[in-house]
């Protein structure tokens, strides 16, 4: 009977970790942000200017969007995240890359690296998310993108700041489709790191 009883107890295990081990649900869907291309025209007085050495720092997020989830707010001011849905990333690395992204676009910023450390290179910039939420207006379908960062860019020497920035951008989506939402979420990323890397050359550029 022993000999009987300890097939069947490992059949047994066998079947309780199968069922607590797998997992049925669909792996979330992954969004990623880009740059969008800019016109030379735009940056072509700058083109002849020397490019800075800046290094862009690791980002600091605002706690609660610290996450790779993608976040939306609600009229009573909660906060909630899109079910199935992620960045290609942790929030601060998605924009330290389309950072990257956006300084590269610009001819006085071309060499531009992510790193940790202000003594990289001979400029600095620092980041700091403040808002970065699709957020819901009582009795609206589709929500506004909300980016809200607040930028400084400084010298490694003495690392003193030489500049400030603070873009604030609101972008509706077109629906409340997720694919119209982060399309909105792009787009407001985009403008608000393209102020930041503007602001960043000219303030450079007189140096």
């Amino acid at each position: 009977m022993k000999h009987m009883a300890l097939p069947l107890l490992m059949a047994l295990l066998t079947a309780c970790a199968g069922s607590l081990f797998k997992n049925k649900a669909a792996p979330p869907t992954m969004y990623l942000l880009s740059a969008t291309p800019k016109s030379s025209a735009a940056d072509s007085a700058k083109a002849a200017a020397p490019p800075m050495d800046v290094a862009i720092l690791k980002l600091r997020v605002r706690a609660g969007l610290d996450t790779d989830r993608i976040a939306a707010l609600y009229p009573d001011r909660h906060m909630d995240f899109f079910a199935g849905v992620r960045w290609s990333g942790p929030l601060d690395e998605v924009l330290q890359d389309l950072a990257v992204q956006e300084f590269h676009s610009n001819p006085g910023l071309s060499n531009v690296s992510a790193d940790a450390s202000v003594f990289a290179s001979t400029y600095w910039l620092e980041i700091e998310v403040a808002d970065f939420q699709a957020e819901y207006a009582a009795g609206g379908s589709a929500p506004t993108v909300h980016v809200h960062l607040l930028a400084r860019v400084g010298s490694s020497a003495g690392r003193h700041v030489l500049g400030r920035f603070e873009p604030d951008i609101h972008e509706a989506a077109a629906d409340n489709r997720m694919t119209a939402i982060v399309d909105a979420y792009n787009r407001a990323a985009d403008k608000a790191l393209g102020e930041i890397a503007l602001g960043t050359a000219q303030t450079l550029s007189v140096k």
